[in-house]
């Protein structure tokens, strides 16, 4: 019976055969050493995979994009561990090959994207074409495609999943799963992290002499699990964790164990709150009796975590938070503000913009200013302006707890926008990814009812 279950969940067979071809490889070619191979190998046979399963299992698409994201930071790490530090890292690109096969569903939207609900997405994308073809004329070819890379990405996968409004049900049950079992391996993965301090972690800490992420030994690391630094590992944790208020799956109070341990081990402020921003979100939008649910989980994990945090090896937590309390004596806190004063008046003024640099700024309201001037912010934050409006103007919330929970990792996100750059990498993946998902289900919604009215 086991067996035949496996079977029916490993369909269609020609994916999961790619896809676990390509984990096998990468496995070997890391425990043998063979890290200068896989360095090319592994972005090449994602991108490989990818292509199959757009066309073949779009579903698994999806999933696979989020896998490949979030585990291919630690893939470097593993790669180098063995074979010598690489950097810049081949392996790194390869979140963005994958995703680049939505390029397909542009192609073959754009005629329609304005007169089906698109125009936000096409905004956005004017923008950041905008700061490309500035950014060729003023910073060096390489350093301006990385940094493309990084802008176009989140809002081609958002794209994507907006523009498959017709299966959103599939698609929001292939996310949650996703990102369920997601929290539950980062959330493991980040305890590890935190109490043993695996050696390719520290090599690689070593290496990048990150040492704001911590020492690079046991119980002295800030955790950022499989990504590759504790502030868009918060920024994942924080939206995924959102997500399992909403989602039934018995594995959730474990993954909300692990997650919500691991992301308070990350020791991101911002995180931190932006997941609270979320959270009042998500409690306005439910209806009554889920609320009581959500009130009910949150004092079950306040019953487990608290007396967890409070003990070792985890009391020196308390540290961190007492900081909220004492902020103008935190040097991160002041540095931050520093940089953000001196750097304010040449960003307001910025018009034209730098164009894509691959220069960063702690801040996402300094970054469009300054890669993409007022033209191309215009655009893209108009584009994410009209998005979250139509999100949390919809009535669908209020019958479809998923929409609810999309707003509120939305909220989530842009609280962060004055103190962190969430709309790029790995970050900006979860932005897009739940206004695409979001707006796709308010437009299922609408057809729905639509329909059911016809008949």
């Amino acid at each position: 019976m086991k067996r035949n279950a496996i079977q029916t969940a490993l369909q269609p067979a020609p994916a999961w055969t790619a896809i676990l071809a390509l984990i096998a490889f990468t496995g070997l070619l890391s425990s043998v050493g063979a890290g200068k191979v896989l360095n090319l190998a592994f972005p090449a046979g994602a991108f490989a995979v990818s292509i199959l399963l757009y066309l073949r299992a779009p579903l698994l698409y999806v999933g696979f994009t989020w896998w490949i994201c979030l585990l291919t930071p630690l893939v470097r790490r593993l790669a180098d561990y063995r074979s010598g530090f690489t950097d810049p890292s081949p392996i790194l690109l390869t979140p963005y090959l994958v995703i680049l096969v939505t390029l397909v569903t542009l192609k073959q939207h754009l005629p329609k994207a304005y007169s089906q609900g698109g125009l936000p997405f096409l905004m956005a994308l004017a923008g950041i074409f905008y700061a490309i073809l500035t950014g060729l004329i003023l910073n060096p070819p390489v350093k301006v495609m990385i940094s493309a890379l990084e802008w176009l990405a989140p809002v081609l996968f958002g794209f994507h999943l907006f523009t498959n409004w017709h299966s959103y049900p599939a698609y929001r049950q292939n996310l949650q799963r996703t990102l369920t079992w997601g929290v539950l391996v980062m959330g493991s993965y980040g305890i590890v992290q935190y109490l043993i301090a695996p050696e390719w972690d520290r090599t690689w800490l070593v290496n990048t002499t990150l040492y704001t992420m911590g020492k690079p030994e046991p119980l002295g690391i800030r955790v950022w699990s499989t990504l590759n630094s504790p502030e868009p590992f918060a920024a994942i944790m924080a939206g995924c964790l959102l997500l399992l208020f909403t989602n039934q799956s018995p594995l959730g109070l474990p993954a909300a164990i692990v997650g919500y341990l691991s992301f308070l081990l990350c020791a991101v402020r911002s995180g931190w709150l932006g997941w609270l921003a979320g959270l009042l979100s998500l409690i306005v939008s439910l209806k009554p009796k889920l609320q009581l649910r959500l009130a009910i989980a949150l004092v079950v994990l306040a019953l487990v975590l608290v007396p967890l945090a409070t003990v070792e090896p985890f009391a020196q937590l308390s540290s961190r938070l007492d900081t909220f309390s004492n902020l103008e004596n935190d040097h991160s806190a002041i540095e931050r503000q520093q940089n953000y004063n001196a750097l304010r008046d040449s960003a307001l003024t910025s018009f034209v913009g730098q164009g894509m640099s691959g220069q960063r700024w702690d801040s996402a309201i300094l970054s469009m200013l300054f890669e993409l001037g007022w033209i191309g912010t215009i655009g893209y934050a108009g584009g994410i302006a009209i998005l979250t409006s139509t999100l949390c103007r919809s009535d669908s919330a209020r019958f479809d707890p998923f929409i609810a929970t999309a707003r509120a990792i939305v909220i989530s996100a842009l609280v962060r926008f004055p103190v962190n750059v969430p709309m790029l990498g790995a970050s900006g993946l979860l932005l897009w990814s739940f206004l695409g998902i979001g707006l796709a289900g308010i437009k299922f919604n609408r057809w729905q009812h639509l329909h059911a009215q016809h008949f």
